[in-house]
C-alpha cells in the first residue's frame, strides 16, 4: 500500500477512553494533529460507577467517558477514527497503524492507551457479576461494600497485604480458597489470627440478581451468602501491537515505562491500565496528561533543531 501521500499526523493515540482522551486533549491544546483509532470496548464498561475521581465520584465510567470524548473534539486538530488496531511497523517518517478493516494511518509519534483485558474465573454467575459486586479493587468499590459480608477469592504472596485492606472496610471477611498447602500455610494463619474466616473448597457457581451476588455456591453442594466478593484475576495486555513493535513488558505483564510513560522504544508510549497495576480512572487521565506533555516537547524540540 502507498502511503507516501497520506496524511502524516504528529500523533496517532491506540485506545481512546479516559488516558487516551487526556494525552489528545493536551496535545490538541498545543495544535498538534492527532488521531484517535477506539473501538469503544472499554475494560471497566460493565462497572456501574466510577469513584476517587474529584468531580465526578460516583459517575458511570460511560458517562465519564462520553463527556471526555465531547470535549476532546472540540479542538479541531484533533480526529476520531472508529475502529481496532491490528498491526503496527516503523516506517521512516514514524510508524503506520493498520485498523481491523484495512484501513491504515501514519504517525510520528505513537500513544497506547488500549487497556488490560482480565482472565476471569471460569465460575457460573462470575463473568456477570465481574465489576459489579465481584471486584477487584477497594480503593475504586470498598467503599460502596463497606460493613457487607465479604467474601475474598484470592492466593499468592500479597494475600495477607490485600485481605488487610478488605478487614479495614468490613470485620466480617471470609477467604474462599480451594487449597491450603505448605507454601501458604502462613498466610492462612495470619488472616485468621486477624479474624479472617476460611472456606476451603472450590465454587462453581456464583449466584447473582443483575450481578450482585447473592450466594456462593461450592461443588460439595453446600452454599454461603455474601454481599460481596473480590477477586484479583490475571490479565493479559488489550492489544499485542506494542510488544510486536518492540516494547519490552516487566514480569507482571505491563508495558515498562519511565516516568514520562515513555516505553522502551523511542517515541512510543503507554498510559492508563496497559501499563500501571493501580487501575482507575484519575490515574489513567494523569497518565495521559503527562505523555502528551512529553510528546509535544518532543515535537517541538525536534521542530526547532
Amino acid at each position: 500500500m502507498d502511503l507516501s501521500n497520506q496524511k502524516l499526523y504528529d500523533t496517532i493515540i491506540v485506545g481512546g477512553s479516559y488516558a487516551g482522551f487526556s494525552a489528545a486533549m493536551t496535545l490538541g491544546r498545543s495544535l498538534r494533529n492527532v488521531l484517535i483509532i477506539d473501538s469503544g470496548n472499554p475494560c471497566n464498561k460493565q462497572t456501574p460507577h466510577s469513584h476517587n475521581f474529584l468531580t465526578r465520584d460516583g459517575v458511570p465510567p460511560g458517562e465519564i467517558a462520553k463527556i471526555a470524548r465531547e470535549e476532546v473534539a472540540k479542538y479541531p486538530t484533533i480526529e476520531f477514527y472508529d475502529g481496532f488496531a491490528v498491526n503496527g511497523s516503523k516506517i521512516s517518517e514514524g510508524f503506520v497503524i493498520k485498523t481491523s478493516d484495512g484501513n491504515s494511518f501514519k504517525g510520528k509519534k505513537l500513544i497506547f492507551a488500549t487497556g488490560i483485558l482480565d482472565s476471569l474465573h471460569d465460575i457460573k454467575g462470575f463473568a456477570e457479576s465481574w465489576g459489579i459486586s465481584v471486584i477487584h479493587c477497594p480503593y475504586c468499590h470498598g467503599y460502596e461494600v463497606r460493613n457487607k459480608k465479604t467474601a475474598i477469592l484470592a492466593d499468592g504472596d500479597r494475600l495477607v497485604y490485600f485481605t488487610s485492606l478488605i478487614k479495614n472496610l468490613t470485620d466480617d471477611v471470609t477467604l474462599i480458597t480451594s487449597e491450603i498447602n505448605a507454601s501458604n500455610a502462613d498466610n492462612i494463619a495470619i488472616l485468621k489470627r486477624n479474624g479472617v474466616k476460611i472456606i476451603e473448597k472450590k465454587i462453581s457457581e456464583i449466584q447473582h440478581h443483575n450481578g450482585y451476588i447473592e450466594k456462593v455456591i461450592f461443588y460439595d453442594g453446600t452454599a454461603e451468602s455474601f454481599e460481596a466478593m473480590y477477586a484479583p484475576v490475571p490479565f493479559r495486555q488489550h492489544s499485542n501491537i506494542p510488544e510486536e513493535l518492540g516494547c519490552e513488558l516487566t514480569d507482571a505483564g505491563l508495558i515498562k515505562i519511565d516516568e514520562s510513560h515513555k516505553t522502551t522504544l523511542d517515541s512510543v508510549y503507554a498510559v492508563g491500565d496497559n501499563s500501571n497495576m493501580l487501575r482507575s480512572v484519575s490515574l489513567a487521565v494523569s497518565s495521559g496528561s503527562v505523555a502528551g506533555v512529553k510528546i509535544n516537547g518532543e515535537l517541538s524540540a525536534e521542530m526547532f533543531s
